[in-house]
C-alpha cells in the first residue's frame, strides 16, 4: 500500500478522494507498536535491501509497519504502509543528502499532522540520524580505506578526475555520519556478522555491544531436492555437456567476489571439463583479457542475473566465491542452501557458518589460487566427497532462515522501544 508524502506529492495529481484514501491509511489501524523503517529502496535483488524486505515482511505481523522509501519491488504491500519519498535524479551525493533531508521532513509532518508517532525507527546503514535500530552491513571507514589507492587522482588519467572525487567526496560524509551514529550508545547496532561487528569497533571507535545477526535463506526456494528437479533443463538450457564439472559465481562486483583469482586457479587446473559459470551484473571485457590468456576463453561464460537465480545453482556442480571482502555473501549460503560444496574465503563475514572441511572449505587467503585449484580438482574428481560436503551444507544452512533472522532482528528492536519508551516517559515527568 503506498502514501505519497504530502510534502513531496506536488507533482502528482490525484483527485480529493485518493486524497482522502491516503489520509485515512495513514491513521493508526491496530495496537501493535509502530515501526518506522527508513531504507532508500527495497528488493529482493541487491543484499542489504533483500534483506530488510525479507525482514520487514516477517516482522510485519507483530509491528506496524511504515516504510519511508523512493521505491519498493518484489514486496507483498498488503500489510506494510509505504510512504513514497521522492528523490530527484542527480549526482550520487546529491541524491543523498536530499533523500537524507526528504525522509525527515516527511516523517515530520506525518508525525506533527498526522499523529504518526513513533515507537521505534530502524535503518540499514545511515539513512537518517534519529534511528534507535541500525542495521550495519557495510562500514564505509572500511572499505576507504581498502580502494584508498584506486581513488588516488595520480594513479588515474585526468577525465577520470571528476569522478574519483565524486566517489571520495560520498565515501568521507557517509565515514562521518557512520561514525557520528555508530559511536551513540543509545543506538542498538546490528552487524551481519562478527566480522563487519568487529570492524565497527576498529574503524568507528563504538564503544557498546553490537548485535551480530546472519541473514537468513529461504529454504522454499534454495534446497536441494528443488537442485535435483531443476539441473537437467537449467544444464541443457545453458548448453552443458552432462560429463562437465560447472563451477558457479555470483554476484554484482567481481573484482570484489575474486573472480581474477578464481580464473587464475581454473587455468592452473587444466581441466577440459571444467565449466566456469560466472553470473552478476559487471562488466567482462577486462576478464575476458584474462581468461584468453590462461586459455580457457571456451569453458568460461558471463551471464547475467536471473530473477530464478535457483537456476543457476541447479546447473552447478560446485560453488566458488573466494571474496576479497563481503560483510556476509548471500550467494554463498544460498548454493549450500541447495546442497552444493561452497568454497569461499575467511574474507566473507558468511564464512563463520562454515565448518571448514565438513559443510564448507574456507580459503584463509584468497589469492591462494593453488591451494583452490587443488580443492576446485578434488571436487571434480571426487564424487563422494563432493555429496558430502553437499548434504552436510544444506544441513547447515536450513539452520538459517528469514524467520530466525527476523526473530533475532524483533529482539533487537524490541530493546530500542523499550529503552525509547523509558527515555520518552521521563522526559515528560520532568
Amino acid at each position: 500500500m503506498e502514501t505519497n508524502c504530502s510534502c513531496w506529492a506536488a507533482d502528482d495529481v490525484v483527485s480529493s478522494t485518493q486524497k482522502r484514501q491516503d489520509y485515512s491509511v495513514m491513521q493508526p489501524q491496530s495496537n501493535k507498536p509502530r515501526l518506522i523503517v527508513v531504507s532508500p529502496f527495497l528488493d529482493k535483488r541487491h543484499g542489504t535491501e533483500r534483506c530488510v524486505a525479507e525482514q520487514v515482511e516477517r516482522l510485519s505481523n507483530e509491528y506496524e509497519v511504515h516504510l519511508y522509501s523512493e521505491r519498493v519491488e518484489d514486496m507483498d504491500l498488503s500489510k506494510i504502509k509505504w510512504h513514497r519519498v521522492p528523490v530527484p535524479p542527480g549526482p550520487h551525493v546529491f541524491r543523498y543528502l536530499w533523500w537524507l533531508l526528504a525522509n525527515h521532513i516527511c516523517r515530520w509532518i506525518d508525525c506533527r499532522l498526522r499523529g504518526l508517532h513513533p515507537d521505534v525507527v530502524y535503518s540499514p546503514g545511515v539513512n537518517c540520524v534519529d534511528a534507535d535500530v541500525i542495521a550495519v552491513h557495510i562500514v564505509f571507514a572500511e572499505f576507504q580505506e581498502q580502494v584508498s589507492r584506486e581513488l588516488k587522482l595520480r594513479r588515474n588519467p585526468l577525465r577520470s578526475w571528476p569522478v574519483l572525487l565524486h566517489r571520495r567526496m560520498y565515501y568521507r560524509l557517509c565515514e562521518f555520519l557512520e561514525r557520528r551514529a555508530y559511536r551513540n550508545d543509545r543506538v542498538v547496532l546490528v552487524a551481519v556478522s562478527e566480522k563487519t561487528a568487529r570492524a565497527v569497533v576498529n574503524f568507528c571507535g563504538r564503544k557498546g555491544p553490537v548485535d551480530v545477526v546472519y541473514n537468513g535463506l529461504n529454504t522454499e526456494r534454495f534446497n536441494p531436492c528443488r537442485r535435483v528437479a531443476m539441473r537437467a533443463s537449467a544444464r541443457a538450457t545453458l548448453g552443458l555437456p552432462e560429463d562437465a564439472f560447472v563451477v558457479l559465481l555470483v554476484g554484482n562486483d567481481w573484482k570484489k567476489k575474486g573472480l581474477p583469482h578464481l580464473l587464475e586457479a581454473a587455468g592452473r587446473l587444466g581441466d577440459p571439463h571444467l565449466r566456469l559459470l560466472v553470473v552478476g551484473r559487471d562488466t567482462a571485457a577486462p576478464y575476458r583479457e584474462i581468461v584468453g590468456r590462461l586459455g580457457i576463453a571456451g569453458q568460461v561464460s558471463f551471464l547475467p542475473l536471473r530473477p530464478d537465480v535457483e537456476f543457476y545453482y541447479a546447473a552447478a556442480d560446485a560453488y566458488a566465491g573466494p571474496s576479497l571482502d563481503d560483510s556476509f555473501a548471500l550467494p554463498p549460503a544460498e548454493a549450500m542452501a541447495c546442497g552444493l560444496p561452497v568454497i569461499t574465503s575467511r574474507c566473507n563475514g558468511g564464512s563463520a557458518i562454515i565448518h571448514h572441511g565438513t559443510d564448507g572449505l574456507i580459503l584463509e587467503d584468497p589469492s591462494d589460487t593453488k591451494t583452490l585449484s587443488e580443492w576446485l580438482a578434488r571436487l571434480a574428481n571426487d564424487a563422494d566427497w563432493r555429496s558430502l560436503l553437499g548434504e552436510a551444507a544444506a544441513r547447515t544452512a536450513a539452520e538459517y532462515t528469514w524467520e530466525r533472522n527476523a526473530s533475532h532482528m524483533r529482539d533487537a528492536i524490541e530493546r530500542a522501544r523499550i529503552a525509547r519508551q523509558k527515555t520518552t516517559s521521563g522526559a515528560r515527568s520532568e
